[in-house]
């Protein structure tokens, strides 16, 4: 009988990923799966390899084809990667000695480092060695020290608190958006993309999320929303605890590097039909109404935006 998988990798794609994106992905150690998911009539790349799994949504978009690879996953902890971006190939040993020493852990949010998508030699360069996570230091924030993360040089595990989720909706930004909003400060994070989670929270939530975006009949799925950040919201939401700890952040070396391009070069996305989404299903939650408001006065710039992208893609 076949091991279970210790971590699922989950990627949406349309098969356009480079030769260099695929050997390394395919270089990770250990005992690991990883899910192709495509959107119908795109071509699929053949590949050769009993650790991967290649689904097909049965729609197009983004949203549906995270859903597919998530609920797809059978690996006891899942991370979701873009097919641009790249993982430290010992992320699984990491995984494992992470959870062993923190087994109540949600998630283990990997060092990330944003490199410039021209940056060829800086994204081949080679990987630094992760340091020993059971040596590592706590590092916790303290009044002395409130924003650890800003030195951007902590050399331990940063303790990760669940979002705030519990503020008040703050009227003043609501009447005057233009002074911007106050509770969003502080190291939690909002999305899901490039951190490990325990698998059994996220399909959990899934199944949650699934009957929330029934808004409008038939329309079971979202297009051109961000579900990368909804599904990290989300699944806080679900099990939220009042300054709770959910896990920890890892220092230098990275362990993922994101491929970071130009605005102009990234699709537009509708936040705020995600948000309205959080706010339906968590309505007792100031921090989301604080959310969707942002996002709302955001919603003229977004179609300027869309409209823009689909006129210079054509």
């Amino acid at each position: 009988m076949k091991d279970k998988p210790t971590l699922t990798i989950v990627t949406p794609t349309t098969g356009k990923f480079s030769d260099y994106w695929l050997e390394q992905l395919l270089k990770i150690k250990g005992n690991v799966e990883f899910v192709l998911v495509y959107y119908p009539s795109v071509p699929i790349r053949p590949l050769d390899d009993p650790r991967v799994k290649i689904l097909t949504s049965p729609y197009k978009g983004e949203m549906m084809q995270r859903f597919v690879g998530l609920l797809n996953a059978t690996g006891e902890y899942v991370l979701a990667l873009d097919d641009d971006d790249f993982v430290h190939p010992d992320v699984v040993d990491l995984t494992i000695q992470y959870f062993e020493r923190f087994p109540e852990s949600w998630i283990l949010r990997l060092k990330k480092e944003n490199i410039d998508f021209k940056d060829q030699e800086r994204i081949k360069q080679d990987w630094g060695e992760i340091p020993d996570v059971r040596q590592l230091e706590i590092c916790k924030k303290t009044p002395e020290n409130p924003y650890p993360y800003q030195q951007g040089n902590f050399k331990g595990l940063l303790e990760v608190p669940v979002i705030p989720l519990d503020k008040k909706l703050d009227l003043k930004f609501a009447l005057l958006p233009f002074t911007g909003r106050k509770d969003n400060l502080g190291y939690h994070f909002e999305n899901f993309n490039n951190v490990v989670w325990r698998n059994k929270l996220v399909q959990q939530a899934l199944v949650d999320l699934s009957q929330t975006t029934k808004v409008l009949g038939a329309i079971t799925w979202i297009p051109t929303s961000g579900f990368d950040r909804l599904l990290g919201v989300f699944v806080q939401a679900k099990y939220f605890q009042k300054d709770a700890i959910i896990g920890h952040w890892m220092p230098s070396p990275e362990q993922i590097r994101y491929i970071d391009k130009p605005p102009e070069l990234k699709p537009p996305r509708f936040h705020v039909i995600s948000d309205a989404l959080l706010v339906k299903r968590y309505p007792q939650y100031g921090y989301l109404w604080n959310l969707f408001l942002e996002k709302f006065y955001n919603v003229p710039r977004t179609v300027a935006k869309f409209v823009k992208w689909n006129y210079f893609k054509k």
